[in-house]
């Protein structure tokens, strides 16, 4: 990873010199910037393969960054940084384009696990983005792009799995850990991790609000099924929804 090129953007100098600490092991190339304002000025004398940035800042936010990003640089990579209020907006953020977002506190581990996977893919398929999953994606499914899906079912329960693409940023995945019976998600926080070949455990985003009723026990025994049947015998769990139609309004519709 040595020849990427990282822009870090946090208002506050100390978040800056943390991330930059925590992503240098793989990348030696790591600016930061202490406004969104700053970053602009800076990615116009400098093309970075990957930006970091906190959501909320004052002046040109972590969002206003996002779209400046994605229509001068769309090759560019965007890891949104953001606190628990901001978790409804960080899910928009993803809708718009960003890779992926990483909610505080956070581990070292925890930012190098998305930022592997950054750099797993080749830009086409970044600037690809939402085109590409909408082709695929089975029909009548909801999902967080890069990330989970939804499906509701005659049996009005939601079922939740990994949406392809993610699996080709990742190693291959060995061991899956699943939110246990009868526990309540909110969309957009962890419901599971998935633990892959080289030693990284990625975190997984609910796209749903509610309590888990079910568990697919196979899945714990026979990861394949991720690669083989994402959309099918692949799921994670199933949820009894709390508050469906405001949580589809941050998904992207498969039709």
């Amino acid at each position: 990873m040595s020849e990427k090129t990282i822009l870090v953007v946090d208002d506050e100098i100390n978040v800056c010199k943390s991330i930059r600490l925590a992503v240098q092991p793989d990348v030696n190339d790591v600016d930061t910037a202490l406004s969104g304002e700053e970053a602009l000025q800076m990615c116009r004398k400098k093309n970075y393969d990957l930006i970091i940035t906190d959501l909320m800042m004052p002046g040109i936010s972590g969002m206003d960054l996002l779209e400046a990003v994605k229509i001068n640089h769309p090759e560019t990579a965007v890891i949104m940084v953001t606190g628990y209020p901001t978790i409804k907006t960080a899910v928009q953020a993803v809708k718009k384009g960003a890779f992926d977002y990483v909610p505080k506190p956070f581990t070292p581990q925890n930012l190098r696990s998305v930022v592997s996977r950054v750099f797993s893919i080749s830009k086409d398929t970044q600037s690809a983005g939402l085109n590409s999953n909408e082709r695929k994606v089975p029909s009548g499914y909801h999902y967080m792009i890069g990330q989970t899906w939804l499906h509701l079912k005659k049996d009005k329960l939601v079922y939740v799995g990994v949406v392809h693409d993610f699996f080709q940023s990742s190693a291959h995945i060995k061991e899956v850990e699943l939110p246990p019976a009868l526990s309540e998600l909110r969309q957009g926080e962890v419901c599971a991790e998935l633990k892959d070949d080289k030693g990284f455990s990625h975190r997984i985003w609910s796209p749903v609000t509610g309590s888990v009723t079910r568990i697919n026990s196979r899945i714990a025994r026979e990861t394949d099924l991720l690669y083989e049947d994402p959309y099918g015998e692949g799921w994670l769990f199933a949820v009894v929804p709390s508050c469906l139609e405001e949580d589809l309004e941050g998904l992207v519709h498969s039709r």
